[in-house]
């Protein structure tokens, strides 16, 4: 990327997007960013980049969009684990994959940059962290989210291949950090825990990242990627009792030390479920977040450290960018 080319940014005023434009900046770069009209427009607040109002299913909207455009960073998602209607998960995540993918190859587009995701990776049964080489077939994920992922990356790897579609994938853990506004499933277990509404755990695991460190992930998979090929761009392996304990910790709250059976929990997640389908509302504790808890999800960076130089800081400094984000932000009452 040069000074003066034209990036395109879908999903801007998300979480991983707001911090991709924000890694871009000071380049000398022409950013536009794609948003829905009712996003918010918090995370543009001290960013340089033209706003196009559209959706990624509007054809139109996207030939506004990629007018003049060079570079593609495809990063908008549904990240939810629930939805009234799960279909809506699945179409935002495929069918505006598929749209947007149509549009870039209309548009010239020269490259792009995927958003996928760790979810399309199988841990299940892995005894290690798991690498790039362990995807998951259409339908095999746990959930609907998971599932919509594996389709879209499928998808794309098919673009590639049989239309020439020139893209790289890049695959974040789980990003934690600033400009959390929705916040995103990760984040809302940060906000409770930071309120000490959580008094215990299960025994799982997650791969923790700075969304900051994903965003420069993200520049370096378009400056130095491979066409075709996937990288996963996480941090640190910790566990959830370890987390919340860290969380404890920054907020001088006592840690939870009471390991809770996930089968037991399985009635209040179907009750809660109940209850969301008719406030509308996402429950905090679902089915599918139980069956992905009997995992360590647990990933390496090791091959985009190597191509692409990517590095993440520590996990401790992106939970106190978080908690410090959502404290000022007024998430923790």
């Amino acid at each position: 990327m040069q000074s003066g080319d034209s990036i395109l940014v879908t999903g801007g005023s998300g979480f991983v997007g707001s911090a991709v434009l924000r890694a871009l900046g000071g380049r000398g770069l022409k950013l536009r960013a794609l948003v829905r009209a009712s996003s918010s427009r918090v995370n543009f607040e001290g960013v340089d980049c033209e706003i196009v109002e559209g959706d990624m299913a509007d054809a139109a909207a996207m030939r506004r969009a990629m007018a003049g455009v060079r570079w593609l960073f495809h990063v908008a998602a549904d990240y939810r684990l629930w939805a009234r209607d799960p279909a809506d998960i699945m179409r935002a995540n495929v069918d505006g994959t598929t749209a947007v993918m149509n549009a870039a190859l209309a548009g010239g587009i020269e490259k792009i940059v995927y958003t996928s995701s760790v979810a399309t990776l199988r841990a299940g049964d892995a005894s290690a962290p798991v690498d790039e080489t362990a995807p998951l077939n259409e339908g095999e994920g746990v959930g609907v989210y998971k599932n919509s992922k594996v389709a879209a990356e499928r998808l794309v790897e098919r673009m590639i291949e049989g239309a020439g579609l020139p893209a790289v994938i890049v695959m974040p853990s789980t990003p934690i950090g600033p400009r959390d506004v929705k916040p995103t499933p990760t984040g809302r277990i940060l906000v409770e825990a930071a309120m000490g509404k959580i008094p215990a755990f299960v025994d799982t695991g997650l791969n923790l990242v700075h969304v900051d460190d994903v965003a420069t992930g993200h520049v370096a998979a378009m400056d130095m990627g491979v066409i075709g090929e996937r990288y996963i761009l996480g941090g640190e392996d910790v566990s959830l009792r370890q987390m919340l304990a860290d969380i404890a910790a920054l907020t001088g709250r006592k840690a939870p030390t009471v390991n809770l059976p996930r089968v037991p929990l399985y009635p209040l997640a179907w009750a809660a479920e109940a209850v969301a389908q008719i406030t509308g509302k996402e429950p905090f504790v679902t089915r599918d977040a139980l069956d992905m808890a009997a995992h360590h999800m647990f990933f390496t960076s090791a091959k985009a450290q190597r191509d692409l130089g990517y590095q993440a800081r520590p996990y401790g400094e992106a939970l106190a960018d978080a908690l410090a984000w959502f404290r000022a932000a007024g998430y923790l009452k």
